[in-house]
């Protein structure tokens, strides 16, 4: 699991959490989600942390297959 700190001059104004995902494009990576709030406004936020070269190629899937 890794944690996101979100700032806002140097101040942190939100933690996310970021857990281990497979997505369903096969590649591998993190992914997290969740609600902050900065001054008197709320805000969705969403954080993907992608693994460059983690998908498969297709001759990989293709030998999983056999």
């Amino acid at each position: 699991m890794l944690s996101v700190e979100i700032k806002e001059n140097d101040k942190v104004v939100g933690l996310l959490s970021a857990v281990e995902k497979a997505f369903k494009t096969g590649s591998k990576g993190y992914f997290g989600m969740g609600k902050i709030q900065i001054g008197e406004k709320r805000y969705q936020v969403q954080v993907q942390l992608v693994e460059i070269g983690s998908k498969p190629k297709p001759e990989e899937v293709a030998l999983k297959g056999e």
